[in-house]
């Protein structure tokens, strides 16, 4: 039955490392307007989605947990695995990772959207 998610799509290869639970932080340069946000699928995708309207296919890899979100800290920059850290970002805490098996074709947007999707 199809049940609409929250998504939020992310460049490979940093969805399969929250799939592989390398990546505990998601860093963006905004911050979602509610919290926690729950059961939300991550899509993963080749491309950075920069301008308003952009998208591209991409796949639902895993359904996540977003629990908190806090200025993001230098002595994260492991955690997220980023190259280098950067002032004035935003950290996402990613929990209760869990994986889409197999990943599901849809498409990627910018910001959080919504999907029409048949999984748990």
């Amino acid at each position: 039955m199809l049940k609409q998610h929250t998504a939020l799509s992310i460049v490979a290869p940093s969805a399969e490392r929250i799939v592989q639970g390398l990546k505990t932080l998601e860093i963006r340069s905004w911050q979602p307007e509610m919290l926690p946000l729950k059961d939300v699928v991550i899509v993963e995708n080749q491309n950075f989605l920069l301008n308003d309207g952009d998208e591209e296919s991409g796949w639902a890899v895993a359904v996540v947990d977003i629990e908190a979100v806090h200025a993001w800290r230098e002595d994260e920059v492991e955690a997220a695995c980023a190259s280098v850290w950067t002032e004035g970002y935003f950290a996402w805490v990613i929990r209760n990772i869990r994986l889409i098996d197999p990943p599901i074709q849809v498409m990627a947007k910018r910001k959080l959207y919504l999907l029409e999707l048949d999984i748990g």
